[in-house]
C-alpha cells in the first residue's frame, strides 16, 4: 500500500510543483506587457538557431558519451541503437520526465540483455563527469564575476557546499579502503568506483568539458538574441546552478527555470525578459523533444509499452537519475 502510495505521489508531484510555480510566475511575479514587449524585441531566427542547437548538442553529446560507457564497460551494443532508444524516449519526456527515465532505462536493459546492476552503474559515469564539469566550471567563472566573487554569494557557498561533498566522500573512501571506518553505505560507492580507473573516465570529462564551454558560448548568444547581454563570465557561472535546479520534481522543469534565470542573472535585464526568455527556452526544448521522439516513434511506443508492462509486472523501474540537466 505505501509502494503504491509513493508511486502515485511521485507521478503526481511534478504536475503539483509546475503548476504552483507557474501560477506564481505569470499570475503573480509577471507583468504581461512587459514580457510581450520583450518577445517582439528578441531576433527570433537567431534566437530559435541557438536554442535548437543547444538542445541538440547535448542530446547528441550525451547519448553518445552513454553509448561509449556502455560499450566500455557492459557490452558491446551498436551506438545507432542507444540513439534510437534516446531519441525514442524522448517523446515520453514531452510528457513526464520520470517517464522517459524508465522508457530509456528499460529499452538500455533490453539492449544489454537484462543486465542492470551494468546499465545502472555505467549510465552514472556520464552523469557524475558532467556534475564534476560543472563544478569545475563554476569554481574557474567565479574570480571574474563583475563585483567579485562577493558579488554572486549564493553561487559561491553552493559550489563550496559542493566541494565539501565530494571531498568528505572521497576522504571517507580512503578510510573504508584502508580499514579505518567501516560505513555501510560507502562500500558500494567504492565498489563502484573501482570499476572505472580515472585513465578510463579521462576522454568523458573531456567530453563534457567541450559541451560545457559549447553550452555556455550559444547560451550566451541565444540570451544576446533575445536582447538580453548577459556576460559570458556570469554565464559560465551561474548556469550549472539553474541546471542544478532541474532536480525539483516539475513539469518539463517549467516553473524552475523561469525563476531560477530570473534570480541569478537580475542584473542584466528586466525580470519580465529573463522570464520570457527561460520560458521561450523551455517551450522549444519541448518541441525538440517531440520531434526527436516522432523521429523514432516506433521506439517510442515500444518503449513506453515496456514501461507499463514493467510496472504492472513489479519490475525494476528508474528514479530520475539519469537524465542529462539540460533536458526539461
Amino acid at each position: 500500500m505505501a509502494t503504491g502510495s509513493y508511486k502515485r505521489w511521485r507521478s503526481v508531484l511534478p504536475w503539483v510543483v509546475s503548476a504552483a510555480l507557474l501560477f506564481y510566475v505569470f499570475g503573480y511575479a509577471t507583468e504581461w506587457d512587459r514580457l510581450l514587449g520583450a518577445l517582439d524585441e528578441a531576433d527570433v531566427p537567431r534566437f530559435l538557431l541557438y536554442a535548437t542547437a543547444d538542445r541538440l548538442a547535448f542530446f547528441l553529446v550525451w547519448t553518445y558519451l552513454s553509448a561509449v560507457a556502455l560499450r566500455r564497460f557492459v557490452l558491446h551494443v551498436p551506438i545507432r541503437s542507444v540513439f534510437a532508444i534516446r531519441g525514442g524516449s524522448e517523446l515520453a519526456r514531452a510528457v513526464s520526465n520520470p517517464l522517459s527515465d524508465a522508457a530509456y532505462f528499460i529499452g538500455l536493459v533490453q539492449l544489454c540483455k537484462g543486465r542492470i546492476d551494468a546499465v545502472v552503474a555505467s549510465a552514472l559515469v556520464p552523469v557524475v563527469c558532467h556534475f564534476f564539469v560543472m563544478l569545475v566550471q563554476v569554481t574557474l567563472a567565479l574570480p571574474f564575476q563583475t563585483g567579485g566573487i562577493g558579488a554572486v554569494p549564493g553561487v559561491a557557498v553552493t559550489a563550496a557546499i559542493a566541494w565539501g561533498l565530494l571531498f568528505a566522500g572521497y576522504g571517507g573512501l580512503q578510510l573504508v579502503r584502508n580499514g579505518s571506518i567501516r560505513v555501510r553505505w560507502l562500500a558500494p560507492v567504492d565498489a563502484w568506483l573501482a570499476r572505472f580507473p580515472p585513465r578510463e573516465i579521462a576522454p568523458f570529462l573531456w567530453g563534457f568539458a567541450a559541451l560545457a564551454v559549447f553550452d555556455v558560448h550559444i547560451q550566451w548568444l541565444a540570451s544576446r538574441a533575445f536582447g538580453v547581454d548577459i556576460e559570458w563570465m556570469a554565464m559560465a557561472a551561474r548556469l550549472p546552478i539553474v541546471y542544478l535546479t532541474f532536480l525539483i520534481p516539475t513539469l518539463g522543469n517549467f516553473g524552475t527555470r523561469e525563476l531560477t534565470w530570473a534570480a541569478l542573472f537580475g542584473e542584466y535585464g528586466e525580470r519580465d525578459a529573463l522570464i520570457a526568455y527561460a520560458f521561450s527556452i523551455n517551450a522549444i526544448f519541448l518541441v525538440l523533444n517531440v520531434i526527436l521522439g516522432v523521429l523514432f516513434l516506433s521506439y517510442a511506443l515500444e518503449l513506453i509499452r515496456a514501461v507499463r508492462q514493467t510496472r504492472r509486472e513489479g519490475g525494476t523501474v528508474p528514479k530520475p537519475l539519469i537524465r542529462d540537466p539540460n533536458t526539461p
